[in-house]
């Protein structure tokens, strides 16, 4: 079995694009777990944070589905759906285009290069929701700056699903060891958050710009994660300091994005503006089911846009730095 694959990453939120659209390699759910597994071992030949399958779409032109590194599947992953809106718009000559994903189809499009020489994509994140039962968070009402001494002993943290689930806590400080235990305990606490949740702690730099970081379900301390950054910024609006409807500068230990929250009538949704970086486009064969032992064949390798994305991510350090 041969398959189309692309090595990509957003704000160095790494994936592999697996093309299961203009081709027709009739993978299982089974299959999908065990790739993911195999292709994201850092380890292994290629290493990667998860896989993103694209597949047709039932109303739209394509499908994401998103596969964490241990096999799991994620209700979203925003800085993956950059990387698939661009593979999906390249394919077929659009300007934008709505994908679908777990929860619902979601607007993608090109965007203005967020720094020099960077493939820029804006994508919609939504639905966005507090109530308990849609994080889920086993809670009698909203959990709203709230203390969770289980997880962090001052933290106070708000839940709100993006619709994966996030906790979210606004801090003046932090290190990277605090936010890791943090992320475990949070994922072990099943009586509290029977699926499990992502984990951001975030720091209001100066008025537009904030320093996000998170533990990702199903993956770990990330270097970025697209729906915790959008979900930081709705929180630092709400919350905090920012201001609804304004763009916000986003950093991380991956580079920048632009994240605008919006309120329409009485929803909540966020514009999430960043890279989508190509690594490499090649292919990946399989023989006799034997996953971990697959090949991995490169075509096109893409130093320069690597080369571009190592000068924003310099530039955001230094920017980030300063404020």
């Amino acid at each position: 079995m041969k398959l189309k694959a692309v090595k990509c990453h957003g704000s160095k939120n790494d994936f592999v694009i697996i093309d299961e659209w203009t081709e027709n390699p009739e993978l299982t759910d089974e299959m999908r777990e065990q790739l993911a597994v195999a292709l994201s071992d850092r380890g292994g030949k290629i290493g990667s944070d998860g896989v993103l399958f694209i597949l047709p779409g039932s109303e739209t032109k394509a499908r994401m589905r998103m596969l964490n590194s241990d096999g799991s599947e994620a209700e979203m992953c925003g800085n993956g759906l950059r990387c698939a809106a661009r593979y999906i718009l390249e394919q077929t000559g659009l300007q934008k285009s709505l994908v679908e994903t777990m929860k619902a189809p979601l607007a993608t499009g090109v965007q203005e290069p967020v720094f020099e020489q960077i493939p820029t994509y804006e994508v919609a994140i939504k639905p966005v929701s507090f109530q308990p039962e849609e994080v889920p968070v086993a809670a009698e009402s909203e959990l709203r700056l709230a203390a969770i001494p289980e997880i962090h002993p001052t933290a106070r943290f708000t839940a709100l699903s993006v619709p994966n689930p996030h906790l979210v806590a606004l801090v003046d400080q932090f290190e990277d060891k605090e936010v890791e235990a943090c992320g475990k305990r949070a994922n072990e606490l099943k009586e509290l958050l029977p699926n499990g949740t992502n984990v951001s702690f975030v720091k209001e730099l100066a008025n537009g710009s904030i320093f996000v970081r998170t533990y990702e379900r199903g993956v770990g301390l990330t270097n970025a994660c697209g729906t915790a950054m959008s979900a930081s910024a709705l929180v630092s609006c709400l919350d905090g300091g920012q201001q609804l409807g304004s763009k916000l500068t986003v950093y991380n230990p991956g580079g920048m994005v632009h994240v605008i929250p919006e309120k329409h009538g009485e929803a909540y949704e966020m514009r999430l503006i960043g890279n989508a970086t190509y690594e490499w486009a090649g292919s990946i064969t399989v023989e006799d089911g034997d996953f971990s032992g697959f090949q991995l064949n490169v075509d096109t390798a893409f130093p320069d846009e690597t080369a571009a994305y190592e000068r924003m991510e310099k530039y955001a350090r230094q920017k980030a730095g300063s404020l």
